[in-house]
């Protein structure tokens, strides 16, 4: 048993009780360890990250994905959302020592217009609902869609699928109680990816101003990969062969603030993603926070934490949930770089 002496956010309650099965207590416990803890965060969530890509964007061994785990827990992430892995990590499910992983098992695109070796392509893009409704049954209430990439015969961004289809493959997920979500960088494919019903959006790097007023009016959520979007220059430098995409990207990326920060003034719903896996590194969620700080987000830590866990309904430190938590020495919504620096992380109230 624990009795965690110190402030529980976000509600800013005075200590909390940890039982023997490592759940938090309603009650105080008598002859509980005693442990002095500054500020109590709810295990943070990193809501777009990928346990399965290695460096390098190939598939992940079974023990770099274990290892990829065990890094975000030591960063404090203990709740993932995994947009997409080529690995089938249903191994790690279950595992009292490793993060929660919420998957959406495979990316769905088209031929040769996504990452060699990540997605599930189909040639008929009219297949799209019948896979996305195959993709439900194996993930964990996620589909995970590439709504656009770059189009070698355009030289550009452009949509991967029909609007008519995609109406038809969000409305197969939600029939199968999962939600949907898409890789978005440009402008094109976001007026059908919304009007469809879509749950999410990944990046929005293309968002404007009506865009953003359909998100709202649809309830659609944003998780923006900020840190991921840094990688945009590098992209075009390396495109030289599409002069136009290269240019679209640096626009992308020069404006993404802005775009993310109208967002949020909009009242659309903005949470942490960093999109490790493959070119970003694991264990980066206080970066993520301290970018939408920047763009911001009035709420950053909430975003990364216990918005998130709502969000993605998952319980916070209410009582009978799991001990999922993390201990800082300051309040991290003063000080969010902070997050970098956890001083004790529990996971099913066990320390790590």
């Amino acid at each position: 048993m624990l009795h965690l002496r110190g402030t529980v956010l976000p509600g800013g309650t005075q200590d909390l009780y940890v039982d023997d099965d490592g759940l938090v207590s309603a009650e105080p416990l008598p002859g509980a360890e005693v442990l002095d803890a500054p500020f109590v965060v709810p295990g943070l969530v990193d809501a777009h990250c990928h346990v399965g890509i290695a460096t390098g964007g190939k598939p992940a061994t079974p023990e770099e994905c274990e290892q990829q785990a065990v890094t975000e827990r030591g960063a404090g992430a203990l709740l993932l959302r995994d947009c997409g892995s080529p690995t089938d990590t249903s191994s790690l499910k279950g595992r009292p020592d490793l993060p929660e992983i919420i998957r959406a098992a495979r990316h769905l695109a088209r031929p040769k217009r996504y990452i060699p070796g990540l997605s599930l392509d189909l040639d008929d893009p009219a297949l799209l609902p019948e896979a996305v409704a195959e993709q439900a049954a194996k993930g964990d209430g996620w589909v995970k869609l590439v709504g656009d990439w770059i189009d070698r015969g355009e030289g550009d961004l452009a949509p991967l699928w029909p609007d008519d289809v995609l109406k038809a493959a969000i409305d197969a997920a939600h029939a199968h109680g999962a939600r949907v979500t898409a890789h978005v960088f440009g402008t094109d494919a976001l007026p059908g990816l919304i009007e469809a019903g879509i749950d999410c959006l990944e990046h929005g790097t293309g968002l404007t101003e009506e865009l953003i007023d359909l998100m709202v009016a649809h309830g659609t959520a944003l998780v923006p990969t900020l840190i991921n979007i840094e990688t945009f220059p590098g992209i075009a430098a390396g495109a030289g062969k599409y002069p136009v995409y290269a240019e679209h990207m640096l626009d992308l990326h020069r404006r993404v603030r802005d775009t993310v920060g109208a967002a949020i003034d909009a009242g659309v719903g903005v949470f942490a993603g960093t999109d490790a896996g493959g070119g970003i590194r694991h264990g980066r969620i206080a970066d993520e926070v301290l970018a939408l700080r920047d763009a911001g987000h009035p709420d950053p830590v909430g975003a990364a934490s216990w918005a998130a866990r709502t969000w993605l309904g998952r319980p916070g430190l209410e009582p009978g949930a799991p001990a999922d938590l993390v201990v800082y020495a300051e309040d991290p919504r003063e000080n969010p770089a902070i997050l970098t620096h956890p001083q004790l992380v529990l996971l099913g109230g066990k320390s790590y």
